[in-house]
């Protein structure tokens, strides 16, 4: 997730301060890791060095300044840009989950690979029904479900890939230890 062009998009619609575009963030990506407040603050500086935000005027709520940033004219562009481009699928798996499966089948024997695959899959399965319970209820926003459901579907494929490979492990150990 590219935090800058993010912010940027929070900003699209008027002038906050740093506290105001991480909340924003966290209820508008409420999947997303949170972000820190350093995070924010840090990428607001690059931005405002690389002439995308400008300050826009300070408040003060009973606690420090806190200095309002706004778009440019060169974020906004900036923003359309990263908008418009088209992602990429990951040309490699990244996942720690995958990464481990290997490596267990590298150092561990068969049956310790099995129970981690079986371990880990009941721990999505718990995940997964969390979501949908989260999805469903009243209180779910539009950001919630559309949060929910991205997260649901890597889930389900997660969860697909590791009965396969539950299936495979044995073939998979033969051919790592031939």
């Amino acid at each position: 997730m590219s935090v800058p062009h993010v912010l940027l998009g929070l900003l699209a619609a008027g002038p906050r301060h740093g506290y105001e575009l991480k909340r924003a963030h966290d209820e508008r990506l409420p999947q997303a890791r949170p972000l820190a407040y350093g995070q924010v603050y840090a990428s607001l500086g690059r931005l405002q060095r690389d002439g995308l935000v400008v300050a826009a005027g300070q408040e003060r709520e009973g606690g420090p300044d806190r200095t309002a940033y706004a778009l440019t004219d060169e974020g906004r562009a900036a923003l359309n840009r990263w908008l418009a481009e088209t992602e990429l699928p990951m040309p490699y798996v990244s996942s720690t989950l995958f990464a481990k499966v290997a490596v267990a089948l590298l150092v561990d024997d068969v049956d310790r690979t099995r129970s981690y695959l079986a371990a880990q899959r009941q721990a999505h399965t718990a995940r997964l029904r969390e979501l949908t319970a989260a999805k469903t209820a009243l209180s779910a926003s539009l950001d919630d479900v559309v949060a929910a459901d991205y997260a649901i579907a890597h889930l389900d494929a997660d969860l697909r890939w590791l009965q396969t490979t539950l299936d495979r492990v044995a073939d998979w150990h033969r051919e790592v230890h031939s």
